[in-house]
């Protein structure tokens, strides 16, 4: 070993790695990263490329073998001409923009009421988020036990009013799916609130003093300065929420199961009735692979909407 003489006292040299410092770090961080691809590589994109292949087959459980047979695009064809499989998808379209549109519009409101500091609004923000902390399927549990007609809270009232109907709001054709996008909108508007929110209180304080100062109004200061500025923030609650409400199963699962007839019957709920209670794999997957492809679409024209909004704001 080569040694580096100070006076009289000799220090060894310190070998050379032959790596620097940088490159170093760059397999440190690939060695962190390496267990996440994994775990999406495994639960992610296989199940999904497993389902892509399936939905291309013929494929039944209850045969024997498990045989499989190609049918090409023959799945989702069905999804065209199947009454139930058309039902289903309008469904979940009627209750994705209701749903969304309706949680937009009231967590709007709430997120301005509660834009300034203080203390009766953080109380009210506070209690405003326990729905968000109740899963999806005890919400629908809620419900159904608060709009039963024999022994409801509110079921057995409506119903004896004449209101709801002998056999209440979640039997009826008309008034199931209604009832059902109330009930979404009842848990998910303060995660909307609560989004945007965040968003206006990231906004500059003294662009709207100054606005003010020159004698705009609060509506003029919302339409040209705070909704322009708030578009990003508008971006995602919309496209969490639409991915979200459009592959509802829980709350429709736990309340109607799709019924009365397909009044309720989501994508969702129609692909896993296909796939774990008729074990058609096949025409299960090919449902599946719809929804997510609905959701693409549906996210990729947000994004086009938020962008051209937000040009034609900066261009003014």
């Amino acid at each position: 070993m080569a040694t580096t003489s100070v006076g009289s006292i000799d220090f060894p040299q310190r070998k050379a790695t032959g790596l620097r410092f940088q490159d170093r770090r760059r397999l440190f961080l690939l060695a962190l990263t390496i267990p996440a691809v994994v775990y999406v590589v495994l639960v992610a994109l296989w199940p999904l490329a497993q389902g892509i292949w399936y939905s291309f087959f013929d494929y039944n459980l209850l045969r024997g073998g498990g045989r499989r047979t190609f049918v090409g695009l023959a799945n989702y064809a069905e999804l065209l001409t199947d009454s139930t499989a058309r039902r289903a998808l309008i469904n979940t379209f009627v209750f994705t923009f209701a749903a969304v549109a309706l949680e937009f519009a009231i967590g709007l409101g709430l997120a301005l009421l509660l834009w300034r500091d203080g203390r009766f609004n953080r109380i009210c923000l506070a209690f405003l988020l326990i729905p968000v902390t109740i899963t999806p399927v005890v919400v629908g549990l809620i419900f159904r036990a608060l709009l039963a007609v024999d022994y409801g809270f509110f079921g057995y009232y409506l119903a004896e009013w004449g209101i709801s109907g002998p056999r209440g709001f979640l039997a009826s054709t008309t008034a199931a799916l209604p009832v059902v996008i109330l009930i979404d909108v009842w848990e998910w508007t303060p995660l909307v609130a609560l989004i945007l929110l965040a968003g206006l209180k990231s906004l500059p304080g003294d662009i709207l003093e100054a606005a003010s100062a020159d004698g705009a109004t609060a509506l003029q200061r919302f339409r040209m300065i705070v909704l322009p500025l708030l578009l990003p923030t508008v971006f995602l609650a919309l496209v969490l929420r639409v991915m979200d409400a459009f592959r509802v199963f829980d709350i429709i699962f736990v309340t109607t199961g799709g019924g009365p007839g397909d009044a309720t019957n989501s994508l969702m709920v129609f692909g896993v009735k296909q796939g774990l209670q008729f074990f058609n794999i096949g025409f299960a997957s090919a449902i599946g692979n719809v929804a997510i492809l609905c959701i693409a679409v549906l996210c990729a024209v947000f994004t086009l909407l938020i962008r051209r909004a937000d040009v034609r704001a900066n261009e003014r």
